[in-house]
């Protein structure tokens, strides 16, 4: 029997949702294509741009925490808009790094608002999500990939026309900004755990709608059972890997192609497009693999797909297999952030918004960790043999897939 339609408000409050997650892609993802313009006019070496890139997530580890007591306070909506406007405003002052010092501070800034962003409308978009009774979290994430594409085009553009640095920031602050404003009428209203309530059912594809009474039993640490704990770190283990292949092509795609072929600006962004495209389709098409599927074996099915795919563009290298190889491990973990986030906020046992903080938390220590990583060792060897990282990181999903549902979890509707 197929499902009945969701009420108006849970449509309208979709599409809210779903500009947020545009608006919050395309902002940033404007600047990644004028990455090399920075490299070169502050003079940086890549082990320097990366631990500038790398340190940015320290603001994101920081504020992230600060996201579930927020949410209780003033709701998921108000606070995913609200916090979307600040990352779009704070932007700017990355466009006008001239050091890198500023560039560092700046990029904190931007990733502190970020993480707000990105925990709020997840969490208000699972409120949808269960008005709807069925999986579709990953079309929110398909709108955040559209978005880093439209953004990424928009910046490899201005890049080719020479369009002045500052003047890219000020468009994303008056377009991005305003958007996000426009987009909190059609919110959900009432307390974000209204839907709790309400819905006792499973949906397909996910950990389910737990029902708030139940509860992990056993030895308790920090509020929650040992079962809930090591769930929640594997659950964030696998963004961890997640975050750290887009971040290869997000930080490295356009001056791996500007170094290692000699792309021309427009082409070199081209990388993290192709990344973010294949991501794009993934996530729009992925609901209904999911639902048939299961969260885990559709990440087993990724991982592999992003490993073999960034071996074959790195065994066989040129801008062509670049990216194709990207665009492939984009595809591969296109499913991953919207699973994660769905079984952490359906944890029995945890207070709303506290499993999908945590591990959202713990998905920027990836965002954090691998730039370095990376610049160090492109630094001390090359680039393209840096970037076999990306393989590893397939290896590392596959091994902690076993924390998201399996189609077991599931119940028909």
């Amino acid at each position: 029997m197929p499902p009945s339609a969701p009420p108006r408000d849970a449509r309208r409050a979709r599409l809210a949702v779903s500009l947020i997650f545009f608006l919050n892609g395309a902002s940033f993802c404007a600047i990644l294509p004028r990455y090399p313009e920075m490299v070169h006019s502050i003079g940086l070496s890549k082990t320097a741009f990366g631990l500038a890139v790398g340190l940015g997530p320290i603001g994101g580890l920081l504020a992230g925490l600060a996201a579930a007591p927020l949410m209780r306070k003033f709701g998921s909506a108000s606070v995913s808009v609200l916090a979307q406007v600040l990352a779009s405003t704070v932007h700017l002052l990355i466009y006008l790094s001239n050091s890198w010092l500023w560039l560092a501070g700046s990029l904190m800034f931007a990733s502190a608002a970020d993480a707000i962003t990105d925990i709020a409308m997840n969490a208000h978009g699972m409120r949808v999500e269960r008005r709807y009774g069925r999986s579709i979290m990953n079309s929110y994430h398909g709108w955040w990939s559209l978005g880093a594409v439209t953004g990424g085009l928009f910046g490899a553009a201005a890049a080719q026309i020479g369009l002045p640095l500052w003047a890219q920031g000020a468009l994303g602050v008056l377009i991005f900004g305003s958007a996000a404003l426009m987009g909190r009428r059609f919110m959900l209203p009432c307390h974000d755990s209204t839907e709790r309530t309400e819905v006792a059912g499973a949906t397909p594809g996910s950990a389910g709608d737990i029902p708030v009474d139940t509860r992990f039993t056993g030895r308790r640490v920090a509020g929650m059972s040992i079962r809930a704990l090591f769930l929640v770190l594997a659950l964030g283990m696998v963004l961890v890997f997640a975050g750290s292949t887009e971040d290869a092509g997000n930080t490295w795609g356009a001056l791996y192609m500007t170094t290692a072929f000699g792309a021309a600006p427009f082409v070199a962004g081209l990388a993290f497009v192709a990344l973010q495209g294949a991501q794009t389709i993934g996530r729009f098409t992925g609901d209904a693999v999911v639902n048939r599927l299961g969260d885990r074996l559709t990440a087993r099915l990724g991982a592999l797909i992003s490993g073999v795919g960034m071996s074959f563009a790195l065994l066989f290298p040129s801008s062509v297999t670049t990216m194709i190889g990207f665009a492939m491990a984009g595809w591969g973990v296109a499913t991953l952030f919207p699973a994660a986030f769905r079984a952490a906020d359906d944890m029995p046992g945890l207070p709303h918004g506290v499993g999908i903080t945590l591990v959202g938390w713990l998905a920027r220590i990836g965002f954090f960790v691998s730039p370095p990583i990376v610049g160090a060792l492109a630094d001390a060897l090359t680039l393209q043999r840096a970037l076999w990282l990306v393989p590893v990181y397939a290896v590392g999903i596959l091994v902690f897939s076993g924390s998201l549902s399996g189609r077991g979890a599931q119940t028909a509707q």
